[in-house]
């Protein structure tokens, strides 16, 4: 039987659920913290799973936070609750976010159907934050439709968004040239939808066609990623691009895609969860005599190989 969460976590749990901006920054800071909060997780998890997560990724520079702010506000102007997750790099020195995109995105603000939150990267790789998955079943339970999450911008490694989102939107701009070649192996393969942003300039016609080019040497896939063309800052092409992501939307119902996506995503969530226990329960065993710093003692003195030795920790924690 699930445990009753503590009494502190149960108040924020209730926030959450009533859709409390307060009770869901609270929410999301505990979950941005080492650990995560299981017992708000645990509470709110029955009532996830109806938001449509999209995630916005691409290189800097992009736009991709005016864009997201358009899209945003066309998704009110239809009706819908948003909530926008704008994962920014962190301070060296302070490990927060550091770009403010809640400054950025000023003409969404002060909606009250629209939650923003910054989340540090906190040096992790991929894209996103350790927590935005958590983050994300935060907003969905507190019942905000459609979740946008923009991640960080850092070039071709960019490609933890799939593990969070249900379609992906990689947007690129005019004049990047030989750098498209460059990110093909990452984040050109992971959009379901590409957006050619900041069309205005010279040579949005040769980007849009050199990325037709490149899903024509992708493998054959039952789902041909739409092209669209944006002027973030004028507003131009907003509404194309929301189409382009619904109709993806209708590919992942009509097909069983999504089903097997969600699979994905739950698989690489746990794997995620595991390795985060593991790693846990060898720093808190680090100043054992058989722990993790006489590990790193007998590797420095070459008395023990890197192979041997995490094989060691990993048997003593296992029990073997």
């Amino acid at each position: 039987m699930m445990a009753a969460p503590a009494t502190g976590a149960a108040g924020i749990v209730e926030g959450v659920l009533a859709g409390s901006a307060r009770e869901i920054g609270r929410a999301i800071s505990a979950v941005e913290r080492e650990g995560g909060a299981p017992e708000i997780l645990r509470a709110i998890f029955p009532k996830t799973g109806r938001a449509r997560v999209i995630g916005v990724t691409g290189p800097p520079g992009a736009g991709k936070s005016t864009l997201v702010s358009r899209l945003a506000q066309v998704y009110r102007r239809r009706g819908r609750t948003v909530a926008v997750v704008a994962v920014d790099p962190s301070s060296p020195f302070t490990g927060g976010a550091i770009l403010g995109d809640r400054i950025r995105m000023a003409e969404i603000f002060t909606d009250p159907g629209v939650f923003i939150r910054s989340m540090a990267t906190r040096g992790t790789l991929g894209g996103l934050a350790r927590a935005t998955g958590d983050a994300v079943d935060v907003l969905d339970a507190a019942g905000y439709g459609i979740v946008l999450v923009e991640t960080v911008g850092v070039g071709q490694d960019e490609v933890d968004i799939v593990k969070t989102a249900d379609t992906t939107a990689v947007v690129l701009v005019p004049g990047l040239g030989d750098d498209i070649q460059a990110i093909k192996a990452g984040i050109l393969e992971i959009g379901d939808v590409f957006l050619v942003n900041k069309a205005d300039r010279e040579g949005a016609d040769r980007t849009a066609a050199e990325i037709a080019t490149m899903l024509d040497f992708t493998p054959d896939r039952d789902w041909r990623p739409p092209i669209v063309r944006t002027v973030a800052t004028r507003g131009e092409g907003v509404e194309e691009a929301l189409e382009a992501i619904a109709s993806h939307g209708e590919f992942l119902q009509s097909s069983g895609e999504g089903s097997r996506r969600r699979v994905r995503r739950v698989r690489a969530r746990l794997l995620q969860l595991l390795e985060e226990r593991f790693r846990r329960a060898v720093e808190e065993g680090a100043p054992r005599p058989d722990g993790l710093e006489e590990a790193v003692g007998e590797v420095i003195a070459r008395r023990e190989d890197p192979y041997s030795a995490a094989a060691r920790l990993y048997g003593r924690l296992m029990g073997a």
